[in-house]
């Protein structure tokens, strides 16, 4: 495949989440909180986390060394940092989640996959095919350190606010008002942090692959954050109306 040719893939991959992106704000994905029937056939929420999370794992790493070990130490840590993430998705989230008797609708699982499938092979594909490297100053641009500064903080952004609300979990009575850290500010801070993440991973390897996974990032987050933030509300009188629901003071 050519250079050109992937580009307009990946114009079109950016076109269709900017077409979906005002169905997701209207119609609230079925599992977790919002869990509901009728959206056939159930699977083990554990499981179908672990499912739809492995193809943007294996794809993009088997993609990614085609190059053998021939990168430059930009592509290296770009290939270090996203199989770092996945590997926690993949392994360490499903064991860590209270989900004890929870299901997904196997619907959402595949729509889940089929995103991972593709985005896994857009940006291995770029890495390992069609990428000429970074200059050997890259690592001192401005873009690459506050990109890398921006992964690292929305990574451990989501980690601390992923690890509050599997704690209330733990004390079970069902769901509770999750207080603590950007809690304070907004209803889903660990969404909050997953965006962050995926924007200094785009701002730190520059290029239109990873641009189209921060793009995805928010069309798939920023309605999940307001699902749940009107959940909180309906559910809770007592909760705090001074938060927003991703962006502190704005969203």
């Amino acid at each position: 495949m050519t250079e050109i040719t992937f580009q307009y893939l990946v114009y079109i991959w950016i076109g269709i989440a900017a077409v979906i992106f005002p169905f997701l704000l209207r119609i609230t994905a079925p599992y977790g909180r919002h869990a509901k029937s009728g959206w056939g056939p159930l699977i083990n929420n554990r499981l179908a986390w672990f499912l739809m999370e492995l193809p943007a794992l294996l794809v993009f790493v088997f993609l990614a060394f085609n190059r053998g070990f021939n990168f430059d130490v930009v592509i290296l840590i770009a290939i270090l940092l996203w199989t770092f993430h996945y590997f926690h998705r993949v392994v360490i989230f499903p064991l860590r989640i209270r989900t004890k008797g929870k299901k997904m609708p196997v619907l959402i699982m595949i729509f889940a996959l089929f995103f991972n499938l593709i985005n896994g092979y857009i940006n291995g594909y770029w890495f390992g095919y069609l990428s000429q490297g970074y200059p050997s100053d890259w690592m001192s641009d401005p873009r690459f350190v506050a990109g890398a500064l921006l992964f690292v903080a929305g990574f451990i952004i989501n980690l601390y606010h992923d690890r509050i609300l599997i704690s209330l979990r733990k004390e079970g009575n069902g769901y509770k008002i999750p207080f603590g850290g950007l809690f304070k500010y907004v209803s889903s801070p660990n969404f909050l942090g997953e965006m962050v993440e995926w924007g200094g991973y785009a701002l730190l390897t520059w290029c239109l692959p990873t641009f189209s996974f921060f793009i995805w990032t928010l069309v798939n987050l920023l309605p999940r954050a307001l699902d749940h933030h009107r959940w909180y509300l309906r559910k809770f009188k007592e909760y705090p109306v001074e938060r927003k629901a991703v962006i502190p003071f704005f969203l």
